[in-house]
């Protein structure tokens, strides 16, 4: 679920969030760090759990409405529990392992805060997603998934209101959203018909070399910045320290750190996930200036043969 490049984003995040606060324990830090990284987890379940929380709201309105006496909108419907049976929705909450894990990391948000899910269940049963997928006679698996894909997409992922309530549970969730958004619309994508339980509880990690990388690249840019520093004002002239985002030169140290100390990622790989990362968390021109200080570099350490990078993919 989480890639190298969202690995080096929350590193980047950590080491920023030190430089604000001037606080110069690794431990500490290390310790942000993996919270970071297991809260953005937290954070894939919650957006599942919504979705079960909105099927449990329709299952409501539909044994409410069963019981008036006056004809309603939803009326019209040639089967009133056709969203309620959505197959994909009917998976998720019924996923036993799913609902286990909810209940281990006490994940109560939206059942602590109703409002949130009356809020979409509202646009959602009035937009014309809904109203075209209820009076539709259609009954496939492949139609219920594009409903969940486009409810999603439209209604959910660009709420307003579910955005700002995550972002003050946890700061750190203001960047996770995007990704674990992204990581969902994959999901729905690719979901099957009887699809096991374990397909909604994917690994947070692909594996434990993914943590130690984490936890590497914190600790050997952090121990050694001042090194760092010093390779970075011998490319560039006029170097003042002040007038270089913060970002930047955040993103610089991790690449050098990177370049000088994990010999099986190839030095194009680095650049290239440091210029990306810059792109969408830095100044315009911030890219381009990376490009251009790693390319010295790189040039320089292959000529002293600082660089000892061994491994496939290398050529």
């Amino acid at each position: 679920m989480l890639t190298r490049r969202h690995i080096r984003v929350k590193v980047m995040q950590c080491i920023y969030a030190l430089t604000q606060s001037h606080d110069d324990s690794l431990e500490k830090q290390e310790k942000f760090l993996k919270v970071s990284i297991e809260n953005m987890y937290s954070l894939y379940l919650l957006m599942l759990s919504l979705l079960i929380e909105i099927r449990q709201l329709a299952e409501k309105n539909v044994q409410l409405s069963s019981k008036k006496y006056l004809a309603t909108a939803s009326d019209q419907y040639p089967n009133q529990k056709k969203f309620l049976d959505n197959a994909v929705l009917s998976q998720m909450a019924n996923n036993k392992a799913l609902k286990e894990t909810l209940s281990k990391r006490k994940l109560k948000n939206w059942y602590l805060n109703e409002e949130y899910i009356k809020i979409i269940y509202k646009e959602i049963v009035e937009s014309k997603l809904y109203t075209n997928y209820m009076l539709s006679e259609n009954n496939s698996f492949e139609e219920d998934k594009e409903l969940i894909l486009n409810l999603f997409k439209e209604i959910i992922a660009p709420n307003e209101k579910i955005y700002d309530y995550l972002e003050d549970d946890k700061l750190t969730w203001v960047d996770d959203i995007p990704i674990v958004n992204t990581f969902l619309l994959k999901q729905f994508k690719k979901v099957k018909k009887d699809q096991n339980e374990s397909f909604f509880l994917p690994k947070l990690l692909k594996d434990q070399e993914d943590m130690e990388f984490a936890k590497k690249l914190l600790s050997k840019t952090l121990l050694k910045n001042t090194e760092w520093e010093n390779e970075i004002e011998g490319k560039t002239p006029n170097w003042d320290k002040d007038r270089i985002a913060e970002i930047d030169a955040i993103l610089l140290k991790m690449a050098i750190c990177e370049l000088l100390n994990f010999s099986s990622i190839p030095e194009k790989v680095t650049i290239n996930e440091y210029i990306e990362i810059a792109k969408e968390y830095s100044t315009p021109k911030s890219s381009i200036f990376i490009n251009g200080i790693l390319d010295k570099l790189i040039k320089e350490y292959q000529q002293d043969g600082k660089l000892k990078k061994m491994g496939r993919g290398l050529l």
